[in-house]
């Protein structure tokens, strides 16, 4: 009977041993689970923030987010619980950026509109000033060129950056 009340003893002491290293073992996953979440929002905050200045940016740190979300599912899934939404890039953070992005074009345009204008209204008062009218009028042509070519050149990257920031929503 002594030896069975020994061997209850040392059960007792060894599941309480298991109990205690299980236990520790959790807290340290857990810990781990935690710094791996803060590095990872450690991570993204910069981006976050270059988003709101130039939403192309979002492009570049999309898939990176999209990869470490593969990579990291559990960590991620706690940062979109702790914040309500898709860390790091909601679909309301993606929409802003295509609307900035779209606002920032338009500006551009209306900018580079008025400097041609007043470009060719000057060309065109040298035109009428002018005894050379060929110089003038070639200045004329080279000022409606270089309008179209950088509009051209600004347009393409509007649209291409558009269309990527669309696919991402």
């Amino acid at each position: 009977m002594a030896i069975f009340i020994g061997l209850l003893v040392i059960a007792a002491a060894i599941g309480g041993a298991a109990a205690q290293i299980v236990a520790e073992m959790r807290r340290s996953h857990d810990a781990v689970a935690r710094s791996r979440q803060l590095s990872i929002a450690a991570l993204f905050a910069p981006a976050l923030a270059q988003v709101q200045v130039d939403p192309r940016t979002l492009l570049t740190w999309q898939p990176l987010a999209k990869t470490l979300r593969q990579q990291f599912p559990d960590e991620f899934a706690a940062l979109d619980a702790a914040g309500g939404l898709t860390f790091p890039f909601s679909k309301d953070v993606i929409g802003a950026a295509h609307a900035r992005w779209t606002a920032e074009w338009l500006a551009w345009e209306s900018t580079h509109d008025w400097t041609y204008k007043l470009k060719a209204l000057e060309a065109q008062q040298e035109l009428q000033g002018s005894a050379d009218h060929t110089v003038a009028r070639a200045k004329l042509d080279a000022i409606e060129r270089e309008k179209l070519d950088a509009y051209q050149r600004r347009y393409e990257e509007y649209i291409r950056v558009s269309k990527a920031l669309q696919q991402l929503s």
